[in-house]
């Protein structure tokens, strides 16, 4: 029974295994918020900003490299043994920390290879959702991402202020533990057995490992152009700003610890202030668009505010207005789910993953290279103290330029659409077709359990005419289209 329970997990799949998975892994690394800063500062006090930048360039490029054949190999063998490995790789750095700094950072580098578990918990997710349920689901997933750093840096500069760092380091190591037990012993299998047997054994193809596959394809489309130009300018700032912000705030605005954790925590509820209620009421007020250059406006003010700021004050306020430009890309992904054919969602939304991907390889490198071009490691007060911050404010500008020229969505004629059979993989450029004359090509989906897995939140009731169109209909809707010689 015991080995039974192992295999199959708790329950029925759920958004809820995803959520505990996802909340318990990024826990476990915001507790070493503080000591992290402490052991780089020790390990390279010379060149802090570069080698921080680094080592975190490294891990964004290879998680960008990796993420299209893990999806891939995920839609084969089932999406709970690679939670399991991506997981375990991303965690395994943690109790290096105290036993050697060297290897703690070199681990961290190398383990970018599996950390992708948002992109296998994304794809859980679709696995057990339905269409209209999605983005709610995907929401509740970026919102306990969001919670578990609010409440974790703060509690991890408590105990290290009380007990010292090898207790955190040690209680961020069982964190991690029983997150790997909970998916061996709870978390079920979200990919139906049918859709497994359908594939396995095919072969892995080159084009569904090959990272840029997606990417190539970008120029095709004038609007999705526009969109990933805008991505890539905005995200590339971000990415920096996340992998060095806090450190930035300890060296050179010499905030402690415990002022740190704070500050993180009140971004961090206000963002998710913004990205749940605020995010809602805009995007039903001043429509999609108007709410991706409002976030992007918002970005440029708070990065501008980050590289000429000096005191400690100007940091929160400039953090205020940063939690208000975290509704840009929820506001994105919706613009471009509105702007792709309902058979190309998988694929544009690959393109956007992967342009964020190569970002987080890109940013944080570039970030540590401007940080020691400028000599910020010396505390040296001078007329920009955040030269970086002010060079991603001047891109942010470029892609709001860009994003004037993204055309208005219009609404096409709304047809109901419950029998769709479109389904992509991580990699985004993968769809899977029933097989001729399989059940599903027969018959209508009549439980969950019937859909196959869609990673992304594909608006597949927003039908373009062309000749796929029949694709996308039920038996009783095709009788109808020809009844009435459409």
């Amino acid at each position: 029974g015991c080995l039974t329970l192992c295999c199959e997990g708790i329950g029925r799949p759920s958004v809820s295994h995803a959520v505990v998975v996802i909340f318990l892994e990024f826990f476990a690394w915001g507790l070493l918020t503080t000591p992290m800063l402490t052991v780089l500062h020790e390990t390279f006090p010379q060149h802090t900003f570069l080698m921080n930048g680094l080592i975190q360039g490294v891990k964004g490029l290879l998680s960008f490299m990796s993420a299209p054949l893990i999806g891939a190999l995920s839609d084969v063998w089932g999406r709970r043994s690679f939670l399991l490995v991506t997981v375990f790789f991303t965690c395994a750095p943690i109790p290096l920390m105290r036993l050697s700094p060297w290897w703690y950072f070199a681990a961290i580098s190398m383990s970018g290879a599996f950390s992708v578990t948002f992109s296998v918990i994304f794809a859980y997710v679709a696995d057990v959702t339905e269409e209209h349920e999605r983005s709610t689901a995907y929401g509740l997933v970026s919102a306990t991402f969001a919670a578990s750093l609010v409440t974790s840096p703060a509690i991890g500069a408590y105990l290290s202020a009380c007990y010292g760092d090898n207790l955190v380091v040690l209680v961020a190591t069982l964190v991690a533990l029983a997150d790997i037990c909970f998916i061996l012993l709870a978390v079920p299998e979200s990919l139906p057995e049918k859709m497994r047997l359908n594939t396995w054994g095919a072969p892995i193809t080159w084009e569904q490992a090959d990272p840029f596959q997606s990417m190539r394809k970008v120029g095709k489309d004038p609007t999705v152009l526009l969109i990933c130009i805008t991505v890539f300018l905005s995200y590339l700032p971000e990415a920096g700003q996340y992998s060095s912000f806090f450190l930035y705030l300890r060296q050179v605005i010499n905030f402690s610890s415990a002022t740190i954790a704070v500050f993180i925590g009140v971004v961090g509820i206000l963002s998710i202030i913004a990205q749940t209620l605020i995010l809602t009421v805009l995007m039903r007020t001043i429509g999609n668009k108007n709410t991706v250059l409002l976030g992007l406006g918002f970005q440029i003010l708070q990065l501008a505010w980050y590289g000429f700021g000096s005191e400690p004050w100007m940091m929160w306020a400039a953090g205020a207005v940063a939690a208000m430009s975290s509704i840009t890309f929820p506001a994105v992904s919706a613009l471009v789910s509105h702007s792709a054919d309902p058979d190309k969602q998988g694929l544009v939304q690959g393109m956007i993953t992967g342009i964020r991907g190569l970002c987080n390889g890109l940013g944080p490198a570039l970030y540590g290279l401007i940080f020691f071009m400028f000599n910020v490691e010396l505390n040296t007060k001078s007329l920009i103290p955040g030269p970086p911050f002010l060079l991603g404010s001047c891109t942010v500008v470029v892609a709001f330029l860009v994003a004037l020229f993204i055309p208005e969505h219009t609404e096409p004629p709304v047809v109901t659409c419950a029998d769709s059979k479109e389904t992509s993989t991580l990699a985004g450029v993968h769809i899977n077709t029933p097989l001729p004359g399989s059940d599903e090509d027969t018959q209508v989906p009549t439980s969950d359990e019937d859909f196959e897995p869609l990673l992304q939140d594909s608006i597949l009731w927003e039908l373009p005419q062309h000749a796929n169109y029949v694709a996308y209909l039920s038996p009783m809707e095709e009788e109808e289209r020809e009844r009435k010689g459409q």
